[in-house]
């Protein structure tokens, strides 16, 4: 083989390995300068607008707006932006419940945000998003508080999952885990920004305004370029992992490609802001924006999963020594994978279907293929309101 294509390949296998150890490290790293970052006092109160997003679909906005109305706190109103929803059917019987369908479409998660705020019914100095399929835990404000009061002005809490029911929602919930675990909590106790989830999150408004107001943001992504325009500021985002969500979990196979197109489409298009908050990080000496823009540079999990056990079949008939140095990588990856289950206390179901990983890596696959066109699938994830047995055999 040409000196020069070698060295390329050689090259190549290191940035695609660097992904398997990298949680490793960072475990690591998090075990050195690991300090408490949750302060221990009741924090004082800020007044939010608890924003609930639904797009086409509304059967499942009772039982989210049931569970805001539960927290435990004195400031907040819940504003219910409808879009292209038929709300004929929908009454909350709160005045804390502010209930708004735009009269043209939005189709934009941004553009919904924005119509909330426009329709504010007091000057709220803070904001949280919630997902129409999500269940909120009564001290979720109250735990965003203690991050806020520290002068956070960014906060990514925690979404477990609601459902565990079937193969998909498992393994659904296992990815979820390891993000959180290692993009979320490690990288903020190591000084870094958590990465934003798309619901439980929470900002100033003054914060939001500042990075998405002059943006007009279609398709799926736009936690993406708002923690891109975050961290360009080089303000850290805070993760919460006592601020929980529950989050509706994948159950069926096209409901997984559909909504895993779109996420891998969000990469592509976006995995470049990698390379400006690192330039940033360089020039400016900042930590945050160092690490947290080699994170936004790491492919899907899948995809660099995919491509190690790749190169490592190829390597059998270049260099078999190369061969042992991807299965030593590949199983410092599982390792790291399976401390994140154990220290978020995974449930027995999430392990029970770690065996249907081959499955799920295939769908993957599939959502792939779908990712070119992924904006043009609905930007709405379909629900169903009564499972079905997944055949999964």
């Amino acid at each position: 083989m040409n000196e020069g294509i070698y060295m390329v390949w050689l090259i190549i296998q290191w940035i695609i390995g660097i992904n398997l150890v990298s949680p490793i490290l960072l475990f690591i790293g998090y075990l050195l300068v690991f300090k408490k970052s949750r302060p221990k006092s009741k924090a004082s109160e800020g007044d939010y607008a608890i924003i609930v997003t639904a797009y086409e679909q509304t059967h499942m906005l009772p039982a989210v707006v049931s569970s805001i109305l539960k927290i435990r706190h004195k400031r907040y109103l819940i504003y219910v932006v409808a879009d292209n929803c038929d709300i004929s059917d929908l009454s909350f019987g709160d005045e804390r419940v502010i209930l708004l369908r735009p009269e043209t479409i939005l189709a934009s998660n941004t553009r919904s945000h924005f119509f909330a705020i426009k329709h504010f019914r007091r000057a709220h100095n803070r904001l949280t998003i919630i997902d129409s399929d999500n269940l909120v835990d009564p001290e979720y404000l109250n735990e965003l508080d203690r991050y806020f009061e520290k002068g956070f002005e960014a906060v990514q809490g925690v979404r477990k999952a609601k459902n565990l029911d079937g193969l998909y929602a498992s393994l659904d919930a296992a990815r979820d885990i390891y993000y959180h675990f290692y993009d979320g909590k490690l990288l903020f106790n190591v000084g870094s920004s958590a990465t934003l989830a798309g619901s439980g999150m929470a900002f100033t408004v003054d914060l939001y305004r500042l990075c998405l107001e002059q943006l007009d943001i279609v398709g799926a992504g736009f936690d993406k370029v708002l923690q891109y325009e975050i961290v360009k500021r080089d303000k850290r985002i805070a993760y919460a992992e006592t601020a929980v969500v529950y989050d509706e979990k994948t159950s069926h196979s096209n409901q997984l490609v559909n909504q895993r197109a779109r996420w891998i489409n969000t990469w592509f298009k976006y995995f470049s802001f990698g390379f400006q908050l690192v330039g940033m990080g360089i020039r400016r000496f900042s930590w945050n924006q160092l690490v947290f823009g080699l994170t936004l540079l790491r492919p899907p999990l899948f995809l660099f999963l995919l491509m190690s056990m790749i190169f490592m079949v190829i390597c059998l008939f270049i260099n078999p020594v190369y061969t042992m140095g991807w299965l030593l990588a590949l199983a410092t990856f599982v390792v790291g994978f399976f401390i994140a289950l154990f220290a978020s206390r995974a449930d027995r179901k999430i392990y029970r279907a770690l065996v249907g990983i081959p499955l799920f890596i295939y769908y993957q696959l599939a959502s792939l293929v779908r990712a070119r066109r992924a904006n043009k699938i609905s930007i709405a994830t379909q629900h169903y309101q009564q499972r079905q047995m997944e055949d999964v055999g």
